[in-house]
């Protein structure tokens, strides 16, 4: 990978936008955290790798693209990693919609917040990578994530549909759908004989492990890869 090439990463202070920020650090890009909640922590993070910090509500397009569009005076950026996205879960028979709205916006409305503003630069440059983060809910559903799963499978179509029109620009669009990664959340909601019967591999995922995967799309070596769903989920589908 050329060095300094500049990466967004969404949601970079959780614990896989964590990863993968260090992963694409550590591959010599110019790293900028985005936040919105976790804005300390974010901060922290971008001052640990040498980038820097992003504040913004992707659910606020006109903020989200303000904020986008600043970031172009530095210059393009030419990596994207959409990893941004929340829970709230309930049976669809009892979720009201404003337990639905947020987690669509989020993850899918978020896509196009943060990646809209910038594709016309990347396009310019003649080389790109976005990466969407979705969800082993998209392909398999989950009790009490409907609004979650079809976040995720939105997403999924978005990528397909973006990779097919900046292929011949040199730019690559893809998903990438984790299983049960390892994570505060994971432990609270499922014990290690939990995780064992789900996963055929018998282990939650590692969020580096993610990381790595991320960080070969986002890689040169990966440019004839795009408009697909990369599942790592030890075995579950």
């Amino acid at each position: 990978m050329s060095a300094r090439r500049r990466a967004l990463v969404t949601g970079g202070a959780s614990p896989i936008g964590a990863a993968i920020c260090r992963r694409l650090a550590a591959a010599g890009c110019a790293v900028i955290v985005h936040a919105h909640a976790a804005a300390p922590a974010a901060r922290a993070l971008a001052a640990e790798i040498g980038g820097e910090a992003l504040v913004a509500d992707l659910t606020d397009e006109p903020a989200s693209r303000a904020a986008m569009t600043a970031l172009l005076a530095a210059g393009p950026v030419q990596i994207i990693v959409h990893n941004a996205g929340i829970h709230d879960d309930a049976p669809l028979a009892g979720m009201d919609f404003a337990r639905w709205k947020p987690v669509i916006d989020v993850s899918l409305n978020g896509f196009y917040a943060a990646v809209q503003p910038l594709l016309l630069p990347m396009i310019g440059t003649r080389w790109g990578r976005i990466i969407a983060l979705s969800s082993v809910s998209a392909r398999l559903g989950n009790r009490g994530q409907s609004n979650y799963a079809a976040a995720k499978a939105g997403l999924e179509g978005a990528v397909r549909s973006l990779a097919r029109e900046v292929a011949s620009r040199g730019i690559t669009v893809n998903a990438v759908a984790p299983g049960v990664i390892e994570s505060p959340a994971v432990a609270r909601a499922l014990d290690a004989a939990a995780i064992k019967a789900l996963v055929p591999a018998g282990r939650a995922g590692q969020a580096a492990e993610v990381a790595d995967l991320v960080g070969f799309l986002a890689s040169d070596q990966a440019g004839y890869i795009t408009g697909q769903t990369i599942a790592i989920n030890g075995g579950m589908a």
